[in-house]
């Protein structure tokens, strides 16, 4: 039976992403590969963990938040876990939107059509961007999301590159979102307005909520 290494299950208003402001239902794994230097889930790495069985986590939502159609599921880096793909096609045979959190150095060819994909592209201030694995960009779709968090304006500027270099606007959604406390979001949305292209400011909803 498949296991997977949690961190926590939790319920909560979904602070980023697609569907932010909806209550969701949040599957956080443990462990992750990378080590950015603003990080703000290292107890996701380095904390502690439990180990439950695939359908312990379905029937779990099942008991306590069955009409929560919203899953996500995020890390640390979820994709580290090979049973992560069992977990998404056992949510994917209920009524569920499932939201795939993931930091973009690990291939996305075995993730599910069906799952809305979350993919970082990191940005010089993470001290992780050589990482970044470009060629996923040919597994997501317009339902899907390119996340970039911004620090300073050389990662904004590094990030208008690398969208024009790839041509991301032609595969994916793409936000724009300030590392926490380090750019004003006025300052991040000043920035988008003057470029005149369809990118999304996005905060972290939870923390001026002041919930997970």
């Amino acid at each position: 039976m498949s296991k997977l290494k949690i961190s926590e299950l939790f319920y909560s208003i979904q602070g980023e992403g697609p569907f932010a402001g909806f209550p969701s239902f949040f599957i956080r794994l443990f462990g992750c590969n990378l080590n950015c230097s603003w990080c703000d889930t290292e107890y996701a790495k380095t904390g502690s963990f439990k180990i439950y069985d695939v359908p312990f986590i379905v029937n779990f939502w099942k008991k306590n938040y069955p009409e929560v159609p919203y899953i996500t599921i995020t890390g640390g880096e979820p994709l580290l876990q090979d049973a992560v793909y069992e977990l998404m096609q056992e949510f994917l045979k209920y009524d569920t939107t499932i939201i795939l959190e993931t930091n973009g150095s690990l291939s996305l060819e075995k993730v599910p059509e069906n799952v809305v994909k979350v993919m970082d592209i990191k940005t010089p201030s993470s001290k992780m961007h050589i990482y970044n694995l470009y060629e996923n960009l040919k597994y997501l779709d317009k339902k899907d999301v390119i996340k970039f968090v911004i620090m300073d304006k050389r990662d904004f500027e590094w990030a208008l590159e690398v969208i024009k270099k790839f041509d991301i606007l032609s595969c994916a959604q793409i936000y724009f979102s300030p590392v926490y406390k380090n750019l004003a979001p006025r300052t991040l949305a000043l920035w988008i307005m003057e470029i005149k292209k369809p990118f999304k400011l996005q905060i972290q909803l939870h923390k001026f909520l002041s919930l997970k």
